[in-house]
């Protein structure tokens, strides 16, 4: 590439981020999903658009790829393991057994109706059944919804990107088959080592981020980004699944109180939206509009499958037995958003090229396109019509912390969300440790020295000086009063003085 074909291409992906960043405006007044916006804005430049030639299917997978490894982190990095943990059987069933069924029923449903071979059907179920994480943390981040159910929908969408990949390569590969059991053990067997290496590289990863104090905040977000993307490379190379690598690590460095957590998932998020529309728009350009007449009819045949029979089916099968109630269930069902992941999946048979490989991606294309525009801007109406989500789960206490080296203490910055209990409680009633203090408030745009007797409001933004040895009990103590008022602790306190 040369200096002048740089240019070129820089100002081209700068004004197509600028539109896209626009769309994202549009789409949340409009309720349409970004994610449609991007496609189209890749279709509109394509061939029969601004007329740019793309038709690059190992590209488009390695991009792909990349921006999954980023969007999976940034929702791992956002969600909180409080609230997954008690869901994670649910959640592993889901995406497991669940995701079996789904594909299975997908298939019968593709081979009945549409009339394809067994095996292109299998291929078709698998490539469809995996719900998209994107779709999934940006949807329910802005449905109110209990945190059991927020919870078991994030970490299914986290979860069962790795089966589906390897079912997607499993009937991609020429020749013939695997038995099922092989099958099956080499999904465990990767699921088991990509566990394993997220979870060590999450937990190694967040004590050398705590422990080495770097000279710059700017550095933090770098090296968790080198981490995540370790733990996807570490888990592919070692025969595991990177997908479930990525996201496990992510879970664990987020729920670490790292240092600048704030800062790290900004930076995450940044990423993952650069990621989602470089994906989308490169997977726009990879269609070509004019062939895909014939695909229309068997997408809405097997997405109606998809959408009506084979997730209900699988929330049905492995729901039951952890006794979610019905309701709850019909909106698990109905939240099974597709998205990019389908159609990257949809390029493994391209790039190997499987008999029929593009009219299976002209399907998928479709199919998430017709069902994701069904299924995103309706999904608050039926959380609505199922009466779920009233009561939202408030906002978390923010604290930001960063370590002080030279002064051997830590500066913890402290948001008070609109329900916090902190809001009316005196600085002298915090009772935080011996060696903690609050020693500046900003308040409606003007900062303040505090005195005891200042009363706190929801919005302020505290400066909370630690030594190094009490910086965790002061921030327990913080989340304490922030969930229990002024009081928090003082009935235990009185009762073990008694």
């Amino acid at each position: 590439m040369t200096v002048d074909q740089l240019n070129q291409f820089l100002l081209e992906f700068s004004v197509i981020l600028l539109v896209a960043v626009v769309a994202v405006r549009i789409s949340t007044r409009s309720g349409l999903p970004s994610l449609l916006i991007y496609l189209g804005i890749g279709v509109a430049l394509g061939q029969n658009g601004l007329g740019i030639s793309f038709n690059n299917a190992e590209l488009t997978q390695v991009l792909g790829y990349a921006a999954l490894v980023v969007i999976l982190a940034e929702g791992g990095l956002k969600t909180s393991w409080k609230a997954i943990r008690p869901v994670m059987p649910a959640a592993t069933v889901l995406a497991t057994v669940g995701v079996a069924v789904s594909v299975f029923v997908t298939a019968a449903g593709a081979h009945l109706l549409v009339g394809l071979d067994w095996r292109s059907s299998m291929l078709l179920g698998a490539i469809v059944s995996s719900t998209d994480a994107a779709a999934v943390f940006s949807v329910l981040r802005m449905v109110p919804l209990p945190e059991r159910l927020t919870g078991l929908l994030e970490a299914e969408s986290g979860f069962n990107d790795a089966p589906v990949v390897i079912l997607v390569v499993a009937f991609a590969t020429a020749g013939p088959l695997d038995p099922w059991y092989m099958l099956v053990g080499t999904i465990i067997a990767e699921l088991a080592i990509g566990a394993a290496v997220g979870y060590s590289v999450g937990r190694i990863g967040a004590y050398g981020v705590k422990h080495v104090a770097l000279p710059s905040s700017g550095l933090y977000p770098i090296a968790v980004l080198a981490l995540v993307v370790l733990a996807y490379a570490g888990g592919a190379l070692l025969h595991g699944s990177g997908f479930l690598a990525v996201y496990i690590a992510s879970v664990v460095l987020g729920n670490s109180k790292l240092p600048h957590g704030p800062a790290v998932r900004g930076f995450a998020d940044g990423l993952a939206w650069i990621g989602q529309i470089g994906m989308f728009v490169v997977l726009g350009l990879l269609v070509t509009p004019e062939t895909m007449r014939s695909a229309i009819v068997p997408a809405l045949v097997v997405g109606a499958v998809l959408v009506f029979v084979a997730r209900p089916a699988s929330v049905l099968v492995t729901m039951t037995p952890f006794r979610l109630p019905w309701r709850e269930q019909a909106l698990l069902s109905w939240a099974g958003l597709r998205g990019a992941v389908p159609i990257v999946l949809a390029t493994i048979p391209l790039v190997a090229d499987v008999p029929r490989a593009q009219e299976l991606f002209n399907v998928v294309f479709i199919l998430v396109v017709v069902f994701t525009l069904l299924q995103g801007p309706t999904l608050p109406l039926v959380a609505k019509r199922l009466r779920i989500g009233e009561g939202s789960i408030g906002q978390d206490l923010g604290i930001e912390s960063a370590p002080l080296e030279k002064l051997h203490g830590h500066l913890l910055s402290v948001s008070l969300a609109a329900g916090s209990r902190i809001s009316g409680v005196e600085v002298g009633e915090l009772r935080l440790p011996k060696g903690a203090a609050v020693t500046l408030v900003v308040r409606d745009g003007s900062s303040f020295v505090p005195e005891r007797a200042t009363v706190l409001r929801a919005g302020d933004e505290l400066l909370v000086v630690t030594t190094e040895e009490v910086g965790e009990a002061a921030e327990r103590r913080l989340r304490a009063v922030d969930k229990g008022g002024k009081l928090a602790g003082w009935l235990r306190g009185r009762q073990a003085d008694g």
